[in-house]
Parts: structure tokens; C-alpha cells; sequence
């Protein structure tokens, strides 16, 4: 009998930004929404959104949209009372955006997303004994989409908004790092890839609840924010506050051997 041991590290993924470009999906499908809602007198910049979400607890985009709504017709001095907003309906219109009118048939933006990451990189990971799986606020749906059809991956780990609360609460993280160490007892290292500040948030929160392994935040560009040096070293100055060890370009920058020089160093720091 083979006995079973604990990996090297855990590598824990979020999708938008991080394995797909949502920035002509998602983020388009927020500005489609908000524009519809304030009957085309507002469509929220890339920057708003950006603005908003570094508040750190607009990472369910269906919220967010909600919210810049709710915030344009403030400016306009009318209060959240009187608008009484219909949040169902503001889901079911970004849905019809974002997948399509036929939810079980996605024709929407979604099909336009570029991948941000090559399934040989999570086997580059697997091959150096680091196991890796996905948490994410996407639905289950739309995660899968992307890392089932798109990727091509069979069943993988995935934690996604229907599974757990919204982050930064760490539920979900927790969770996915159960299934994948899958009843091992010594623990791993964990390594949290996000693009948000709710994803740095979430992973100092882990910290906070379970001290007895290190818990390590590791941020993404999202392609949006890379189209000047400006904006991209403000984004990086943003998650780097929000508690990133480190912010890469692309994810394919955490190698195998900048996992472990990142879990080496948060040991030394520990102990």
C-alpha cells in the first residue's frame, strides 16, 4: 500500500483575470447593465469599475453593477428607497449579455474570452509535486465552461459562487484546499492567485482564522490595467496594501521554483 503524502505546496487559482480575460466580458457586461438600468445616461469606465472593486467587497459582479447603479442616481439625488431596484432583473439582464439569451446554450461574451494561462503550465505544477485547483465567484457554469471546454481539464477542484459565501470570506478557499489535500494531515503551504483586492483580502483573512500553515497571497495584472505603465503600477501598489507577496504580469510567471522560494521565505518569516 502506497502511502499517501502531502504535496509540496497547494496552488489555489481565481479565474477572472487570472486564467481568462474577462475585460470584454464581464467587466463589458457590467457597463452594458449599468447603462441600461440609468436608461443610457451612465456606462461606468474601466476605471470605475476598477475603483470600485479595490473597495475589496464587489467581487460578485452582479453586486457591482447593482451598486454603480445605485451610486449614478445618488449623484442625481435620488436615494436607494425611492429606486428600490429589481436585483433580479439586473441579474437576468447581465446574464443575457454575459452568456446569452439561452443559458444552456452560451453564445454571449463569454465565448470571447482569451485564456491567460496553457493547461502545460498545471502540469509544469503537478510534475513538482504541487497540487493546484480553482476558487472562484463565477458560477459553476461559467467556471466550468472555461476550465472544462476551454481547457480541456477533467473534473478539476473547483469552488465556485454557489459552493460558499462571496469573497473575502475564506470559506471557499478553505473548502478547495480540503478537497485537495483530501484527508492528509500535514499541512501545506497555501498559495492564493487573484487579481482583486477581495482576493488578498480573502487570503489575509485565512490567515487570520487557521495560523498553523502559511498562507501566501499572490496577485495578477488583469489585462485591462497593463495598457499603460501608469495604471499598472497603481494596480500593483493597490494589491501589494491589500497584502500580495508578490504581483506578476501573468500567472505563468509563478514557476514551480518561485512557488517554493515564496513558501520558503513565509516559513523564515514565521519561524
Amino acid at each position: 500500500m502506497i502511502q499517501a503524502t502531502s504535496p509540496k505546496a497547494i496552488v489555489v487559482f481565481d479565474i477572472d483575470g487570472v486564467v481568462r480575460d474577462v475585460s470584454g466580458s464581464y467587466r463589458r457586461a457590467i457597463a452594458d447593465t449599468v447603462e441600461y438600468f440609468t436608461t443610457q445616461a451612465y456606462r461606468p469606465t474601466p476605471q470605475d469599475i476598477d475603483q470600485l472593486k479595490s473597495e475589496g467587497m464587489w467581487n460578485n459582479d452582479w453586486e457591482a453593477s447593482q451598486e454603480l447603479i445605485y451610486r449614478y442616481f445618488e449623484t442625481q439625488e435620488q436615494t436607494r428607497e425611492q429606486l428600490q431596484l429589481d436585483y433580479s432583473a439586473i441579474v437576468a439582464f447581465f446574464q443575457s449579455r454575459y452568456r446569452g439569451p439561452d443559458p444552456n446554450n452560451f453564445t454571449g461574451y463569454i465565448c470571447n474570452e482569451p485564456l491567460l494561462l496553457q493547461t502545460s503550465y498545471l502540469e509544469q505544477l503537478t510534475q513538482a509535486g504541487i497540487a493546484w485547483g480553482f476558487f472562484s465567484g463565477a458560477t459553476r457554469g461559467s467556471a466550468n465552461y472555461i476550465l472544462e471546454k476551454r481547457l480541456g481539464l477533467e473534473s478539476p477542484v473547483l469552488i465556485a459562487m454557489e459552493d460558499a459565501p462571496g469573497k473575502p470570506d475564506p470559506t471557499g478557499l478553505f473548502a478547495t484546499v480540503r478537497e485537495l489535500e483530501n484527508g492528509i494531515e500535514q499541512k501545506s503551504a497555501i498559495v492564493y492567485v487573484g487579481d482583486t483586492v477581495a482576493d488578498m483580502y480573502t487570503i489575509e483573512k485565512a490567515r487570520h482564522l487557521d495560523s498553523s500553515r502559511p498562507w501566501i497571497g499572490v496577485g495578477v495584472l488583469p489585462p485591462h490595467v497593463q495598457e499603460t505603465v501608469p495604471r499598472s503600477d497603481a494596480y500593483s501598489k493597490t494589491l501589494i496594501a491589500a497584502g500580495a507577496a508578490v504581483v506578476l504580469r501573468n500567472v505563468q510567471e509563478l514557476t514551480p521554483r518561485q512557488i517554493q522560494e515564496l513558501v520558503s521565505s513565509s516559513i523564515q518569516s514565521v519561524f
